[in-house]
């Protein structure tokens, strides 16, 4: 499921990164990588808050739903 749809306060895997390779990479360099762990804070359809590994994330609504979960 897109990140986006996922209930806040869970933890998922990252399973599938849907976004071009330049954005690939700028996530890859703060810790959003496939098969990595991510949780989710809180989101709206206008964005989400994730905790990767030690530090929290804004990603906007748009790139949330080109993060898959499971």
């Amino acid at each position: 499921m897109p990140l986006i749809m996922a209930p806040a306060n869970s933890e998922f895997e990252i399973k599938k990164i849907s976004a071009d390779d330049k954005t690939k990479r700028h996530l890859r360099e703060i810790g959003v990588i496939e098969g990595g762990k991510i949780t989710l804070v809180s989101g709206t359809n206008a964005g989400v808050i994730v905790v990767v590994k030690e530090g929290r994330l804004c990603l906007d609504g748009a790139l949330a739903r080109k993060i898959l979960v499971a």
